[in-house]
């Protein structure tokens, strides 16, 4: 059997604080499409997780 954490979203990156707020997911603001790539990659790298533009300035981790 296979154990584990699937299909969940880990986190979101924003540089839109008016479009993404609450939620179970940790939410990271950045200043600029820069930071936002930069942060994406780390948590992704981090939790073995794909990243998602989803349109709006946010992008989504994702554990598949």
């Amino acid at each position: 059997m296979d154990y584990g954490i699937k299909e969940l979203i880990i986190a979101i990156i924003t540089t839109n604080r008016e479009l993404v707020s609450g939620g179970t997911a940790p939410i990271f603001y950045v200043e600029n499409d820069e930071k936002k790539e930069e942060k994406a990659l780390l948590v992704s790298k981090t939790t073995m997780g794909m990243v998602h533009d989803i349109g709006d300035g946010t992008y989504i981790v994702v554990k598949h």
